[in-house]
């Protein structure tokens, strides 16, 4: 059986999609499987995060396989990972319909983050229209959640009235993620035991649970 690829899409900017990817490969990696990243984003967000990893930790020590790919090279890209990793996380572009729609077609699930406010859960419509078109299951994570915040409720209920799948994890707006990140790592390992660990261990868990997979 080959392996399971999740791609973390979202067309609007500033959702987090990078450090939803980085954070899901990591916790994948640390409970045992192994993991292979894909970066389709021109910007090339986890290519840097992923050399300043290679710098904190040594070449040996990432715990990952990274490689990059556009456009429709990157199904084949990915399927070869696929082959020789358990998971594979794949980080895509926003707003681009050619760099996306690859890597939601190959993906086995498309994890969409969405920040609790209703302009980013309108934005979020052409995504999931995507990942339905293509016939992807679609799971949509709260991201950058404020726990008291009435607007995160409120948006939790607008987002599952959607028809689309909502993770119960929500991942919080928390310092310790863009921290973690600009160390090449993340919260799993600069604050392990915390808070927002137990949400991306959650979210793994989750994650793997709606792809089918323990």
């Amino acid at each position: 059986m080959s392996g399971l690829i999740i791609t973390v899409a979202q067309q609007k900017g500033g959702s987090g999609k990078t450090t939803v990817a980085a954070h899901l490969a990591v916790a994948f990696a640390l409970a045992g499987k192994s993991v292979g990243i894909l970066d389709v984003d021109p910007q090339g967000s986890l290519g840097e995060w992923f050399e300043r990893r290679e710098a904190t930790l040594g070449e040996d020590d990432v715990g990952l396989v990274f490689r990059t790919a556009s456009g429709w090279g990157a199904r084949r890209e990915a399927k070869q990972l696929a082959r020789d990793h358990d998971i594979v996380v794949v980080d895509t572009p926003p707003k681009s319909d050619l760099e996306i729609r690859p890597a939601i077609e190959m993906a086995d699930l498309v994890a969409v983050p969405v920040q609790p406010t209703p302009v980013d859960l309108w934005a979020t419509a052409p995504t999931l229209a995507m990942a339905a078109k293509e016939g992807t299951a679609s799971l949509i994570v709260i991201n950058r959640a404020l726990s008291r915040a009435l607007l995160t409720a409120e948006m939790v209920t607008a987002a599952g009235e959607l028809g689309h799948a909502v993770a119960q994890t929500h991942l919080g707006n928390r310092v310790a993620y863009p921290q973690s990140m600009g160390e090449g790592r993340t919260v799993l390992e600069t604050a392990p035991g915390g808070l927002a660990a137990e949400e991306v261990e959650a979210l793994a868990r989750e994650i793997l649970k709606q792809a089918g997979r323990r």
